[in-house]
């Protein structure tokens, strides 16, 4: 009766979490004369956590065994489409579940015998002929083995993982059952799960979402699911809506013109951004298929000439950040608990399945031989030869620790040696077999920074009850499918119950994608076509689908760039002296920091301002026509701007509402920001508001007038009449001015109409200095400046550019395409790209609520990107939970993952360089950390409350 089980798990990743929390609890009497079986099934009711419960489904066997049929013919009957049959056999309802119409005739044929003994053989036939691409169904078919409990657990763990079984996978499930299958693909046309799926999104229901899911699974004709869906989402087929809009227009397959209708149909956009990163035209072409024909069988060729390619890692590491990005974050493992209690480290598969997984594994191995898609590897009884370290290996390999270089799951070859070294049966070794070819193969890589280190999870994690100090609202993801999760930064208001996250509804990357983007999100999509360079930009519409698709101009990949008489290939980043660069479409773009040779003089060296055109570090700042203040008319000048494009004075100083330039029945709002386009307009300073007729009283966006009184929004603040000083709580300490210089070298009222403009602090009082934005520069600038004390006195600190102060943080510096800026402009009707743009949709990819997100333009046109703790004496884990967010971002950027880089304006980032703090010692902060100035206490601790605009 495994079967059910495994197929209620299946369930619970498709959202049928509330159907098994309503299983009868009268069933649960039919173990009264087994306790621990009694106590099991009583808890299915009572586990609140969709994880334990998860894990108590698959573990439930060993606690009740199949014997016990009156107890699983009673579960059985309460799944899905049993209550519909009359037959009585057992188990329908698990059949009904399966996808493949072949599975579900096998299925009934075998189980409705099941009743009586029955050869394994016979039911290791029906395994086989049940293998089909999708990987979670393939194991609930593995289920299928019974009574056989090797078979069964061999094919669980090739079937256990996100990626397709290989030829050869399928291969070694035939031999080791002693079966065979049919070459036929078992996706046919009786198949409506795969063909209608995507309409189930469509639904405006949750709960319709939900039973259409269910009802594609257990009925296959077209008079059942019509019926079904009638019955369960209470309304008729209507041409107008959504759902039915998709069902009644796709009884067939799409015709090229069809598909040609709708971009984005039977698309994975995500992995289709992947494809150009294959460095073979046959790995190329093959993921396009699979990318753009939803239901293919080349996922079996992909996977067996492209998934263990070593010259495909880039391709297939995208492909892993697509299927499972890599979050911070580790707890609640049964098996793998060395990996538990690791809030500040990178995971790509922390969950129960991947537990189990491990210990599948584990099982498998202790018969003697490690199967591998291309080799077997023969080994001493492992439970004796190194058990922990055999326990490390297979957790690592489904845990996934995601480590910032490589972002892959190899283990370091130094373990891979020493463990085949002494735990290899080298009698059985095939000829020329040995541990060191072997890890060559399996795991090439030395480097602790690129492969993973089994020492690490040899122990127990030695942080305890602490990793409350970190947080992780979305890991695992309490949304639905086809939401989003987003931390709550803005808390809630009185008398509403107040969760750590939001879930907010998205829009897939085609209609075969899950990966999911935001409402009203703008999206970069690779054109169906396959032409590399080639993208077109949607809009993610209230439809949930993505729409408004405009093509933008290709770019010419197949140009490349001469740096030094060296010939480097489109999307290369390296440096010329201390410059970061990158090659894109034969243009090397270059940053502007300012280098000293080893050969200079030691008149250069004490020459050396650190600043762009070796201009003096004088404060005398203009405000030039991007809305960026500049600390000289020389810096300006020489970042590209003439005489007639800046003034002298700092940006914020002049009111961009005298005179209004606004509509008479408008009001014109101050609106400060830095564009990152070069329109031919200059950055707009106001936003023209209408004067507002009613506001929605429920949003929840507080702002603060220049009184010091707090509204719930904006709107409410306007219809009041009241001016706005800045987005957020108000807060007793900022009812005076209080000057502070923020890091972009603009003056502040106070810290919070700072950090309202997300924008860190440098130092108190108002700007009169600037700091250097090379690393061997004088800081004669900043000698007169009191820098406030570290937030923790064992921080190891960074100085952003042009900043005097060092803060605790992690730090990004990226080099940007200009001109891909431009292009999104234009497509969206000339509207500017602002710093504030690229904050927001980078601030929704910061996983720890106990880190924010803060950034500018530098002086010298980088953007910076600060993620900095929040509390006001933030603990060393705190610290290195946000230098590890920034690492996280730093590596989707420079592998131009499409995690990042599918948003628009963030896929004109070319390359990224990242600094973070860490501590010196260990301690408890408590003991540690030293008394902060009045002014930092409090700006630390209103990023904990201050909500931002348009950030």
């Amino acid at each position: 009766m495994y079967v059910c089980f495994e197929i209620v798990t299946f369930l619970l990743a498709f959202n049928f979490y509330d159907l098994v929390l309503t299983q009868d609890p009268s069933c649960c009497h039919h173990a009264a004369e087994l306790s621990p079986c009694r106590e099991a099934c009583d808890q299915l009711a009572t586990i609140k956590s969709e994880s334990r419960l998860k894990h108590l489904l698959q573990r439930l066997p060993s606690y009740c065994p199949d014997s016990m049929n009156e107890l699983w013919t009673c579960i059985n009957s309460t799944l899905p489409g049993a209550s519909r049959k009359s037959d009585g056999w057992v188990g329908l309802g698990c059949c009904e579940l399966a996808i493949s119409a072949e599975c579900r005739r096998e299925c009934k044929q075998v189980r409705g015998r099941l009743v009586s003994p029955i050869a394994p053989l016979h039911i290791e036939a029906f395994l086989v002929k049940s293998l089909f691409p999708n990987p979670i169904v393939g194991s609930v078919c593995c289920s299928y083995a019974g009574r056989h409990t090797n078979c069964r657990e061999y094919c669980q763990a090739i079937f256990r993982t996100d990626s397709s079984p290989t030829v050869s996978q399928i291969k070694a499930v035939k031999d080791y059952c002693q079966s065979s299958y049919p070459i036929k693909s078992p996706i046919d046309s009786e198949n409506t799960y795969w063909s209608r799926l995507y309409c189930c999104e469509r639904a405006s229901e949750p709960h319709c979402q939900v039973a259409c899911r269910r009802i594609l699974r257990t009925m296959t004709t077209e008079h059942e699911i019509m019926e079904g869906l009638i019955d369960e989402c209470g309304s008729q087929p209507l041409p107008q809506d959504p759902l039915w809009q998709c069902f009644l227009g796709s009884a067939h397959p799409p015709t090229k013109s069809e598909t040609e209708t709708s971009p984005t149909a039977k698309m994975d956009g995500a992995k289709l951004h992947c494809c150009s990163k294959a460095n073979t035209s046959l790995c190329r072409d093959m993921c396009q298929e699979i990318s753009t024909n939803w239901g293919t069988q080349t996922w079996q060729e992909f996977d067996q000439m492209c998934e263990y390619n070593a010259v495909e890692t880039d391709l297939i590491t995208c492909l892993a950040d697509v299927r499972e990005p890599c979050q911070l974050g580790c707890k609640d493992l049964a098996y793998c608990t060395n990996f538990n209690n690791r809030p500040t480290e990178l995971f790509r598969s922390c969950n129960v399945q991947s537990d189990q997984g491990a210990l599948n594994d584990i099982k498998l191995w202790s018969n003697g031989t490690i199967k591998m898609p291309f080799m077997n590897i023969p080994v001493l009884d492992i439970r004796k030869c190194l058990p922990e370290m055999w326990k490390a290996v297979a957790c690592a390999l489904q845990i996934k620790p995601c480590y910032s270089k490589s972002r892959g799951s190899v283990i370091c070859k130094s373990d891979c040696v020493d463990i085949l070294t002494q735990c290899g049966d080298r009698k059985r070794f095939h000829e020329g077999q040995t541990a060191e070819r072997i890890c060559e193969i399996l795991s090439p890589i030395d480097d602790p920074e690129r492969c993973i280190p089994l020492e690490r999870y040899l122990t127990p994690s030695s942080l305890g009850n602490i990793i409350e100090e970190v947080i992780h609202p979305c890991n695992p993801n309490p949304c639905p499918s086809n939401h989003l999760c987003e931390v709550n930064r803005k808390g809630c208001q009185p008398g509403q119950d107040c969760l750590p996250f939001f879930c907010m509804p998205g829009c897939k990357l085609g209609e075969a994608s899950e990966f999911l983007v935001h409402l009203d999100a703008r999206i970069q999509v690779p054109l169906r076509n396959g032409q590399t360079g080639c993208f077109e930009v949607c809009t993610c519409g209230q439809s949930g689908r993505l729409e408004n698709c405009a093509e933008m101009p290709c770019i010419d990949t197949s140009k490349t760039c001469i740096v030094g008489g060296q010939r480097k290939n489109h999307g290369a980043s390296f440096r010329v002296d201390c410059h970061p660069c990158f090659c894109s479409a034969g243009d090397t773009i270059c940053s502007a920091r300012q280098c000293l040779s080893v050969d200079s003089s030691d008149e250069d060296r004490r020459r050396f301002t650190g600043l762009p055109c070796g201009c003096p570090d004088r404060f005398v700042p203009v405000c030039a026509r991007n809305g960026r203040t500049y600390p000289s008319a020389c810096v300006a000048r020489c970042m590209g701007f003439k005489d007639n494009q800046f003034v002298f004075g700092n940006c914020r100083s002049s009111d961009p509402c005298t005179p209004s330039l606004c509509h008479r029945n408008q009001r014109c709002i101050p609106k400060h920001r830095v564009c990152l386009t070069d329109l031919a307009e200059p950055c707009p300073q106001h936003e023209c508001v209408g004067r507002p007729s009613g506001c929605d009283k429920s949003q929840m966006d507080p702002a603060c007038d220049t009184d010091n009184e707090e509204h719930p929004n904006l709107c409410q603040l306007l219809q009041m009449g009241k001016t706005l000083a800045y987005m957020g709580h108000c807060q007793d300490a900022c009812k005076r001015p209080q000057p502070v210089c923020g890091h972009n070298g603009e003056t502040y009222s106070t810290v919070c109409e700072a950090y309202s403009d997300r924008v860190a602090v440098d130092y108190q009082g108002r700007c009169h200095a600037v700091g250097a934005v090379a690393d061997l520069a004088s800081d004669s600038g900043c000698d007169m400046i009191p820098c406030p004390a570290l937030s923790t006195p064992s921080c190891v600190p960074v100085t952003p550019p042009g900043a005097c102060c060092p803060i605790c943080a992690g730090m990004l510096q990226i080099l940007w395409n200009k001109e891909q800026m431009n292009v999104f402009a234009k497509l969206n009707r000339n509207q500017p790209v602002t710093v504030h743009d690229i904050l927001r949709i980078l601030r929704l990819h910061i996983s720890v609520p106990q880190c924010d997100i803060f950034g500018y333009l530098s002086i010298d046109s980088e953007i910076i990107i600060l993620i900095v703790p929040v509390d006001q004496q933030p603990t060393p884990l705190q610290i290195e939970a946000c230098s590890m967010e920034a690492e996280k971002i730093d590596a989707l950027i420079n592998y131009g993952s499409p995690t990042l880089v599918s948003h628009v304006p963030l896929s004109a980032f070319l390359a990224s360089e990242v600094k973070i703090s860490t501590i010196r010692s260990a301690g408890h902060p408590s003991s540690t950390a030293s008394f902060l100035p009045t002014f930092l206490c409090l700006a630390l601790g209103l990023l904990l409350t201050l909500t931002p605009g348009d950030a």
